[in-house]
């Protein structure tokens, strides 16, 4: 077989099992609590049927709360969904301030989950006050953005949060769920909403 055949060959069994891959992670689940009975998390997502979740034993509760321009400061890690602007920098979409446990999470910059639009995980070196927000340098560790903070970006910040937190009523978000061996969930993180802010 000529190696070009062999080189497309293989570049579609990649794909492929990318495309598996992503198949077998659980989607995020998201919606009002139904009930808590030991450590299973029964949650309403707005559609479809309730999810029943397992906490994991170390499980990580953390609040979800709006936040504003002025509570973004030199030193904190950031995740910023962006769109890509003609001189290089990136218009803010939403900005979430990580509370300081979660430095370092999915550190980089990369495409979001949004066509066109851009992901960018960092520490926040500088701040600059501009004609519409604020200009706003982050550094990662391969490289640095501008990020424009306009005031229409929505930002939110994360805070420690408890089990306590885990009641009827409460909104919620697994980003990340973990599919078990007997085809169950289970939640090492949650994300509660605060001050009206569904996560």
């Amino acid at each position: 077989m000529p190696f070009s055949t062999l080189a497309r060959a293989g570049a579609f069994g990649l794909v492929f099992a990318s495309s598996i891959a992503a198949a077998q992670q659980p989607l995020p689940v998201r919606g009002a609590i139904q009930s808590l009975d030991g450590s299973m998390l029964v949650v309403k997502p707005a559609d479809g049927p309730d999810v029943s979740i397992k906490l994991a034993d170390n499980v990580q509760v953390f609040g979800v709360r709006p936040a504003t321009i002025a509570d973004v400061k030199v030193g904190d890690f950031i995740g910023v969904g962006a769109m890509p602007q003609p001189d290089g920098s990136q218009k803010a979409i939403l900005v979430t301030i990580f509370a300081e446990s979660l430095r370092g999470l999915g550190e980089g910059f990369r495409p979001w989950d949004r066509p066109g639009t851009t992901m960018t995980n960092a520490t926040v070196d500088s701040i600059v006050a501009g004609i519409d927000g604020q200009e706003v340098l982050v550094k990662y560790k391969d490289g640095e953005k501008k990020i424009v903070i306009g005031r229409d970006a929505k930002l939110r910040a994360y805070v420690a949060g408890e089990r306590a937190d885990l009641v009827p009523g409460a909104r919620i978000a697994v980003m990340r769920p973990d599919k078990l061996a007997d085809g169950s969930l289970q939640a090492g993180r949650i994300n509660v909403g605060r001050d009206g802010l569904v996560p």
